[in-house]
């Protein structure tokens, strides 16, 4: 996948040029370009939006094209994982971008704005300031600042009055849009149902939704321009619709992230009970499982608590995945600190039953796979209580 990544980021950024400025006649073309999303790859699956400039007259194709990495920046993982990371402006011929897509078996919808002549000079000029190598480079944020909320800004701002949506969707969340997108592939829902926190689950506007660029696309569709006047004009003129070779189906993933946390659980659940028949306490057991929450934990907590993306926090997975889950290790492992465990499984253990009684009234939605995974810790927690209660081992040995 790397591979693929870096091949498709060097061809566009081998294939920017270098845009001149230079004055659009009055018969030039602004147009909203759309790609289907690819099931391919997982950067490809929400589609992409860009901005076509066409004049024939001056010798004009040009995409730009808002959703370029910045290769200039060091530690581009940590960096994205902070919500650091720096995309560019992109501009490249128009057939070059056309084809890139269509290879890949994406088809391009070209929305043509019914733009006046001044409005088009407007957005053109915009488009050559922001190119500037000064200028290229901006903070990306997934929901509210990338390739097509970019556009969609630069559109509103050109116009010569204020453009009517008239577009109604149903209401939806930003995890309800993102699940969607990934239906395709459930262990990428389950990371993002993961990270992603409450904030993700709140219902949105129509115009919150055109972060994702099929629905800029729907929304741009019925749009009018209102003038100061009163008088109104469609926002989109024409629709043309660039085919591409259909998308191979995806087979679906029998190894989900359930079934895997369902295995699981009746493994743990297995060698619980011959604990019990064998009178003995697997430390190994607790020290992996609790190791695999907290540095599960450790994880969700910097993007909760340290990183700069805006719907990571509050994230309710925390109450059962945390940092803290790690001092189980030691608990386990170091026979005199096991009676201080017993206290600190007392406390996961209300914890995690609070987490699967208020299942349903937390507001944060939680992926399906979650519960088996509470229920482990649950079990493994209780069953140390259990034991240090009726008294067969005063504590674990």
């Amino acid at each position: 996948m790397r591979k693929f990544i870096g091949i498709v980021l060097y061809l566009f950024v081998s294939l920017m040029v270098s845009v001149q400025a230079q004055p659009l006649s009055d018969n030039a073309q602004i147009s909203l370009l759309t790609s289907s999303p690819y099931e391919g790859e997982v950067f490809t699956l929400y589609g992409h939006t860009a901005l076509r400039v066409q004049d024939r007259e001056s010798g004009i194709d040009y995409v730009f094209n808002y959703g370029i990495f910045s290769f200039s920046k060091p530690n581009f993982i940590y960096r994205f994982a902070k919500g650091e990371t720096d995309y560019m402006l992109g501009a490249m011929k128009y057939d070059d971008y056309i084809v890139e897509y269509q290879m890949r078996g994406s088809s391009v919808t070209e929305q043509v704005l019914n733009f006046l002549p001044e409005e088009k000079r407007a957005i053109w000029s915009a488009l050559l300031e922001n190119y500037k190598p000064e200028n290229r480079e901006y903070r990306y944020n997934f929901f509210f600042d990338n390739c097509a909320t970019r556009p969609a800004l630069l559109i509103e701002k050109s116009v010569k009055g204020k453009i009517d949506y008239t577009w109604t969707p149903p209401e939806k969340s930003f995890r309800d849009i993102i699940n969607y997108c990934t239906r395709n592939h459930p262990w990428l829902t389950f990371g993002c149902d993961l990270a992603l926190g409450s904030p993700t689950d709140r219902p949105i506007t129509p115009h919150e939704m055109f972060f994702l660029p099929e629905y800029l696309k729907e929304g741009m569709a019925d749009a009018v321009i209102v003038a100061a006047d009163g008088s109104t004009r469609p926002l989109v003129s024409a629709t043309h619709v660039s085919p591409a070779e259909p998308n191979e189906e995806i087979s679906a993933e029998w190894l989900t992230p359930l079934v895997c946390a369902l295995v699981l659980l009746l493994i743990v659940a297995a060698l619980t009970l011959l604990e019990w028949k064998t009178k003995r306490y697997y430390a190994g057991l607790d020290a992996l499982l609790f190791f695999m929450a907290g540095i599960g934990g450790c994880v969700l907590f910097f993007l909760a608590f340290l990183s700069e993306h805006p719907c990571t926090s509050p994230n309710w997975t925390l109450l059962w995945m945390h940092p803290l889950q790690l001092l189980v290790v030691i608990f386990s492992l170091v026979k005199k600190l096991r009676k201080i465990g017993y206290y600190y499984h007392f406390i996961n253990f209300a914890a995690a039953t609070l987490m699967l009684a208020a299942w349903n009234f937390i507001p944060q939605h939680f992926n399906v796979a979650f519960i088996p995974l509470i229920i482990i810790l649950w079990m493994r927690s209780g069953s140390i209580l259990l034991r240090a209660k009726i008294g067969k081992q005063s504590m674990p040995a």
